[in-house]
C-alpha cells in the first residue's frame, strides 16, 4: 500500500470502482460509532430522517484526541479539478449556516481564504475557478501589488498573485461538535459515552457490538465513522486508514497590531510543499499556523502530544518570513491534529468487505471537517435509498 499523499487539497477524481450500500427502511436501528465531524453529523441526519440511531463515541465529541478536535477549522471550496468536493462544499456550506441558526450557535465565520501563489499557474486553484463561476462564487484575483496594498502585514516579494475566495472562512470545530450531539439528543437520538469492540462476523453481517460499560448492543446496520482508530477496529483496513500526526500552533501577535491579525482573513500558502495554512480568529487563543505535509505515524490514543522542536523552527522561520511582524513571535499553545488519512486522499464511504451490514465512513485526509453536514445529508439519503455515493469514495477502489 503506498504511503498517503504529501497533503490533499486536491485529491484525484480519477476513480474506476463503485460502492455498493443497501439501503434501510425507515425506523430500522442504525448504530453510529464516532461523534466526530463525520459521525456526528451523520447521526443526526439519520435521526432526522426517521432512523432510530444510536451514537457512540470513546472520549466524546470535540475531544482532544480526535481528528475534529481543537479550535478551528479552515472552509474553502478549492479542491483543484475535483468537483465532487467543491459541490459538496457548497452544499456544506449551506447546511452550516441553516444548522447553527438552528443551534442559535455562531459556528461559521466568513473571513475569506486567501491563497498565496508562488508561479503564474496555480492548478490547484486554477482548475476550481470554473466551478466558482459556475455557483456565482467568483474568486478575486490579486496582484502582488494589490496584495501588499490590501494586506500590509504579508510579505509579498516572493509571490507572484493571490486569490481571495470571499466566500469561505472558518469554521468553530470541538465547538460545533458539541452543539450535533446536543441537537442529535434534543431531536430525539440516543447518545452513550463509551468504548466500542465489534462482535463476530457470521453470515456476512456484525452480529453485535461490546461497550466498555458492559452493554451489548444490536441493530440493522453499523455506521464505523471513528477515525483514525478504523485501523485498529478493522485489521484489515490498518492499511487503508493511516494516521499521522500534524503540528498546530498558537503564536502571540504584536499588541500595536492585534486587531489588524485577529481580523485577517484565513489563508493556505501554495508552495508545493509544507502547504501551510492559517487562521487568525481563535477565540483569542492566538494566531494559528497549521503544517498540511503529512508528519510522523501516531497513535491517537496513546501518542503524547509534545511538540517538534524542528517542525515548530521551520514554522516560525516561516511565519517570520511571510509574516515580518511575526518575527520571534512567542509560542502560546501548541496541539497535534492526528489526520486520518486514505492513500489518495478520497473519503472512504462503503460497505465493509465481509459484512453488509458494517458501513464504513472516514479517510478524512486533513480536508473533512468542513464537508461534514454535506456528507451527513448524503449518508442518510443513501440509507434511505434516495441517493448515489460517488464512486472516490469506494473501498474497493485500494484493491487491485
Amino acid at each position: 500500500m503506498s504511503k498517503p499523499n504529501i497533503n490533499t487539497f486536491a485529491p484525484t477524481s480519477q476513480v474506476k470502482k463503485s460502492v455498493r450500500l443497501n439501503s434501510l427502511d425507515k425506523g430500522s436501528s442504525v448504530i453510529v460509532i464516532g461523534a466526530g465531524a463525520f459521525g456526528g453529523w451523520s447521526a443526526l441526519y439519520l435521526q432526522r430522517l426517521g432512523f432510530n440511531v444510536t451514537l457512540i463515541d470513546t472520549w466524546g465529541a470535540g475531544n482532544s484526541r480526535s481528528s475534529s478536535g481543537d479550535e478551528t477549522r479552515i472552509i474553502r471550496s478549492t479542491y483543484g479539478a475535483n468537483e465532487t468536493y467543491f459541490d459538496m462544499n457548497v452544499r456544506a456550506l449551506q447546511l452550516w449556516k441553516e444548522n447553527e441558526k438552528l443551534f442559535d450557535k455562531k459556528l461559521f465565520y466568513n473571513t475569506g481564504v486567501l491563497w498565496f501563489c508562488y508561479e503564474e499557474k496555480t492548478p490547484l486553484v486554477d482548475d476550481s475557478i470554473p466551478f466558482a463561476q459556475k455557483h456565482q462564487a467568483d474568486y478575486i484575483y490579486l496582484t502582488r501589488q494589490e496584495l501588499a496594498r490590501q494586506y500590509p502585514l504579508v510579505q509579498t516579494d516572493d509571490l507572484h498573485h493571490a486569490f481571495l475566495d470571499s466566500h469561505g472562512g472558518l469554521l468553530k470545530a470541538r465547538e460545533s461538535c458539541l452543539a450535533v450531539q446536543e441537537a442529535f439528543v434534543k431531536e430525539g437520538g440516543r447518545y452513550i459515552q463509551a468504548h466500542v469492540v465489534p462482535g463476530k462476523i457470521q453470515f456476512e453481517k456484525l452480529s453485535s457490538i461490546h461497550l466498555s460499560n458492559g452493554l451489548e448492543l444490536k441493530a440493522d446496520a453499523y455506521l464505523f465513522a471513528c477515525g483514525s482508530w478504523l485501523g485498529s477496529l478493522f485489521p484489515e483496513l490498518k492499511d487503508v486508514i493511516t494516521c499521522t500526526r500534524q503540528e498546530v500552533y498558537y503564536v502571540g501577535v504584536p499588541s500595536t497590531h492585534s486587531q489588524e491579525f485577529e481580523n485577517f482573513p484565513t489563508w493556505i500558502d501554495v508552495d508545493g510543499k509544507d502547504f501551510y495554512y492559517g487562521i487568525a480568529h481563535n477565540g483569542g487563543r492566538g494566531f494559528k499556523i497549521g503544517v498540511d505535509k503529512r508528519g510522523d505515524n501516531f497513535n491517537p490514543s496513546d501518542g503524547n502530544r509534545i511538540l517538534n522542536q524542528e517542525v515548530l523552527a521551520k514554522a516560525s522561520e516561516f511565519l517570520a518570513h511571510r509574516f515580518p511582524l511575526l518575527k520571534n513571535a512567542p509560542l502560546l499553545e501548541n496541539r497535534v491534529c492526528p489526520y486520518e488519512n486514505s492513500p489518495d486522499g478520497n473519503f472512504i464511504f462503503d460497505q465493509h468487505p465481509e459484512a453488509d451490514n458494517i458501513i464504513i465512513l472516514g479517510g478524512g485526509s486533513g480536508h473533512g471537517f468542513k464537508h461534514g453536514p454535506a456528507l451527513g445529508e448524503l449518508i442518510a439519503n443513501v440509507l434511505q435509498g434516495n441517493a448515489k455515493v460517488p464512486d472516490i469514495f469506494a473501498l474497493n477502489r485500494f484493491s487491485s
